[in-house]
């Protein structure tokens, strides 16, 4: 059996998230279509994680094994002529069968992009905020170096998610100050559900409230998603990296 990794980049603003649903559209279920028209034959596609309605991704990575040996350069090449515009394959290989997109995932990181003004071309790729130059950004970074290690983040996850181990090993949190676009990035070994947006917006709630920087220790010891505030829209938010 021939396994295939794919590295994606898709603008999110016009899907349901990378996941197969039965009443959306998906970025998957685009791809998975894709392969099917080109091989005429069912695939399993397997994703690193998924991202949420809306969200992007620079460096989403995903494989499926097929019995064919495929031409990469041919393939790669019908696959992007099938697939809409806001979907690219930038890269494939061949790798070994046992590879796993999702299982196999040492880090994932995410970029999220803040705009100081309104813009007709930033609007779909970065959240609109109008005060973020004039945050204290040594704060910010401060106060997110308390969320580095290992925590249980029930308190940044959805609450209905279905999954009960909710530790993640944060390994880095930086915020960068640009003169248009201000950026957010954060590393870690997984992602719950609504974690990185929730993060942000706990953040910056903290930072205009100027509260003590041991706001969020607070918060990750509570473990209920009611003491965190609120999401940041998933306009902002880029899968950036994943790494093996």
């Amino acid at each position: 059996m021939n396994n295939y990794k794919l590295i994606i980049q898709y603008d999110g603003t016009n899907y349901a998230g990378w996941q197969i649903q039965s009443n959306a559209v998906s970025v998957q279920q685009k791809i998975v279509d894709a392969i099917e028209v080109i091989q005429k034959e069912k695939v399993n596609l397997i994703g690193s994680g998924r991202t949420d309605t809306g969200v992007h991704a620079l460096g989403q990575v995903a494989n499926f094994r097929i019995e064919s040996e495929l031409d990469l350069y041919r393939f790669r090449f019908s696959l992007n002529s099938i697939l809409p515009n806001d979907i690219s394959v930038i890269k494939m290989e061949k790798v070994d069968e046992s590879f796993h997109a999702r299982f196999d995932a040492k880090n994932r990181s995410y970029i999220y992009l803040f705009c100081d003004h309104k813009s007709p071309f930033y609007n779909n790729y970065s959240y609109y905020f109008p005060s973020i130059t004039k945050l204290d950004f040594n704060y910010l970074n401060r106060i997110s170096k308390t969320l580095l290690g290992l925590h249980d983040f029930t308190s940044f996850s959805r609450k209905n998610t279905e999954i009960e181990d909710k530790t993640c090993d944060v390994k880095e949190i930086i915020w960068h100050k640009g003169k248009t676009i201000s950026t957010f990035y954060i590393s870690a070994n997984r992602f719950m559900h609504g974690m990185v947006r929730t993060i942000i917006g706990t953040i910056l709630f903290a930072a205009e409230k100027k509260l003590s920087e041991n706001y969020l220790v607070e918060v990750l010891k509570e473990k209920n998603r009611e003491k965190a505030d609120e999401s940041v829209p998933a306009k902002g938010l880029f899968l950036f990296k994943v790494r093996y």
